[in-house]
C-alpha cells in the first residue's frame, strides 16, 4: 500500500507580485511598502479510501507528513532555492530497538521490488480509493475498473513506459490538479524546510496513539544536520518547552526565529536511543511575506493599520502577529488586510491566520470528501487577537489559502470584502508516494465556506467594489451579526 504524504496542491506561480518597501520606523523588523490605498474620506481580500473521510481534517490541523500543505493554483517551477541543497533521507540511526533490528534484517532478506505493472496498479488503486471528481466529469468506479483492465492488458516493458501510462491515466480524469510526480519531483517536494533549521517534522503515533514528532526530512549540511540531528530522531522539546501534544505545524513555528540566532532542541536519536540537547543556529530560507504601515484616514481622524500579506509561507502567521501588535501599539483602530494577488501557500498557515481574527467557536472552514453528505469542520479554539473592524482587499488572483481567510472573516462578520471576485480554487490535494519513489497528486476533497458556499470554480463575491467609508463598514458588519445570530 502506498504511503500518504498529505500535501495540498503545490505549485508556485512563475512570477509573484512585487512591491517596493521602505522602513518608516526603526522599531520595525518587517517591511512596509508604500502601496497605493485611498487615504482621505474614501468612498470607494497513507491512505485508503477510509483516509479521505477519517483524516481529512486531521491532516489539515496538524498531521503534516512533510510539515506543510500547499494550495497554490499554478504549477511548481522545476527548481527552488528552498530545495536545491537537500538530501535524500540518510540511513536509520544505529541506535534502534531490538524489534527494529529484526524488522530491518527481514527487509534485507526479502527485498520488495515493484514491477512496472504493479506500479501502474498502485497508482490506479489510489485514484479508485480516494479521488474526488470536483469537475463534474461523472467519474465512476465501474468505468475506472474498465480503465484498469485496459491499462494492464499488455506487458509494460520499462519503468519509463509505466510512468507514461500513469500520466495518461491521470490526465484522463480531466482534473488539472491531479498529476504524476517523477522521483526527482517527489523528492524535491519532501525536502521543503519550514522550521528554519533544516528539518521537516511528522506526527507519528506511538503504541498508545499519542503523536510523537519525528524528523521526516533533513537538509544536507543544514544547521540541524551539522549539529547531529538525523533522520528518524524524535524532537522532544524546544528551548525547554515540551512539545508533547503539539502538532508538527505548531512545533515548526516554535522552532522559527530571527536568522542567525540559536535554538536548543532536545532530541531522542532513533526509536530508543539516547536523549541529547542540541544547539542549532537558525538559517531561514523563507522571507517575510508581511508588509505594513499605519495610515491616517478621514483627514487624520482615523488611524488604520494596513497589512499586505503576499503569501502563506512558514513565517506568515508569526510576522502577521508582530505587525498587528505593533500597529495596535501605534494606535490603529481599524485594519485593512490586503490579499490581492496572494495565490495561497501553506493551507495550515491560512487556517491559523484566520483564527487570529475569529472568536472562539467560530467556524474557519468545512471540508468535504467523496461523500457529499460527509463534512468535517475546523473551528477556532482561541480568542481573537484584534476586535477592530477589518477590510479585506481581494481580486481575481486571491486564491486557495487566501480564500479560506477571506471567507472565514467574511462569513463570521469580522470583515467586509472589497475588490473583485476571487479566483475560486477550493480543492484539497494529497500527495501519495509510489513504491519506486515517484508520486501522484490526487484531488481528495474540497473546501466549503462557513456559510456553506463551494469556493471551487465560483470564487467569493466581495461586498464592495470600491473602498467604503468606515461608517458603512460598521453598519454592514452590524447587520451581518444580527443576521448571523438570527
Amino acid at each position: 500500500m502506498s504511503s500518504c504524504c498529505v500535501f495540498l496542491k503545490l505549485p508556485t506561480p512563475s512570477s509573484r507580485p512585487s512591491s517596493s518597501s521602505s522602513s518608516s520606523s526603526s522599531s520595525s523588523s518587517l517591511s512596509r511598502p508604500q502601496l497605493p490605498i485611498p487615504t482621505a474620506n474614501p468612498r470607494i481580500l497513507c491512505c485508503s479510501s477510509n483516509w479521505v473521510q477519517s483524516t481529512l481534517i486531521g491532516a489539515i490541523s496538524g498531521a503534516l507528513s512533510f510539515g506543510l500543505f500547499f494550495s497554490l493554483p499554478f504549477p511548481l517551477p522545476s527548481s527552488s532555492a528552498a530545495t536545491s541543497a537537500l538530501l535524500e533521507p540518510p540511513p536509520r540511526s544505529l541506535q534502534t530497538c531490538r524489534d527494529d533490528v529484526v524488522e530491518t534484517r527481514q527487509e534485507e532478506l526479502l527485498p520488495e521490488v515493484v514491477t512496472n505493472e504493479g506500479l501502474v496498479q498502485e497508482a490506479w488503486q489510489i485514484v479508485n480509493d480516494s479521488f474526488l471528481d470536483a469537475g463534474r466529469h461523472r467519474w465512476s468506479q465501474d468505468a475506472w475498473q474498465l480503465k484498469r483492465e485496459d491499462l494492464l492488458s499488455n506487458s509494460i516493458q520499462t519503468r519509463s513506459k509505466a510512468h507514461q501510462i500513469i500520466k495518461r491515466m491521470l490526465a484522463s480524469l480531466g482534473d488539472p490538479y491531479t498529476r504524476f510526480l517523477s522521483p526527482e519531483e517527489f523528492s524535491k517536494m519532501a525536502r521543503y524546510d519550514m522550521t528554519g533549521i533544516g528539518i521537516n517534522l511528522r506526527e507519528i503515533p506511538d503504541e498508545n496513539g499519542e503523536p510523537r514528532l519525528k524528523v521526516l526530512g533533513i537538509i544536507l549540511d543544514g544547521p540541524a544536520y551539522s549539529a547531529g540531528v538525523r533522520q528518524g530522531d524524535e524532537v522532544l522539546a524546544v528551548n525547554n518547552m515540551e512539545l508533547k501534544g503539539k502538532s508538527a505545524f505548531e512545533a515548526s513555528s516554535i522552532l522559527q526565529g530571527p536568522n542567525g540566532t540559536s535554538v536548543t532542541i532536545q532530541v531522542r536519536h532513533g526509536n530508543c536511543g539516547p536523549v541529547e540537547l542540541v544547539e542549532v543556529q537558525r538559517q531561514l530560507v523563507a522571507r517575510t511575506p508581511v508588509f505594513y504601515r499605519l495610515e491616517q484616514m478621514d483627514g487624520g481622524a482615523t488611524p488604520v493599520g494596513y497589512i499586505r500579506l503576499k503569501e502563506f509561507n512558514a513565517l506568515a502567521r508569526k510576522d502577521l502577529v508582530i505587525a498587528m501588535k505593533r500597529l495596535q501599539g501605534m494606535g490603529a483602530s481599524y485594519f485593512i488586510l490586503d490579499l490581492r494577488d496572494n495565490l495561497g501557500g501553506l493551507v495550515q498557515a491560512g487556517i491559523e491566520i484566520a483564527k487570529l481574527f475569529l472568536s472562539e467557536g467560530d467556524t474557519v472552514i468545512y471540508t468535504v470528501g467523496r461523500d457529499p453528505q460527509f463534512q468535517e469542520v475546523i473551528v477556532t479554539d482561541t480568542s481573537p487577537l484584534v476586535q477592530a473592524p477589518v477590510i479585506v482587499l481581494v481580486n481575481d488572483r486571491t486564491a486557495s489559502a487566501s480564500e479560506i481567510v477571506a471567507s472565514a472573516l467574511h462569513d463570521n462578520c469580522k470583515a467586509v470584502l472589497v475588490g473583485k471576485r476571487t479566483f475560486g480554487k477550493g480543492l484539497i490535494q494529497s500527495v501519495f508516494e509510489l513504491q519506486d519513489g515517484s508520486g501522484v497528486v490526487i484531488t481528495v476533497g474540497k473546501y466549503v465556506t462557513p456559510n456553506h458556499m463551494d469556493i471551487n470554480g465560483n470564487g467569493i463575491e466581495p461586498d464592495f467594489q470600491k473602498l467604503p467609508a468606515w461608517d458603512d463598514v460598521n453598519r454592514h458588519l452590524s447587520q451581518c451579526s444580527i443576521h448571523h445570530q438570527g
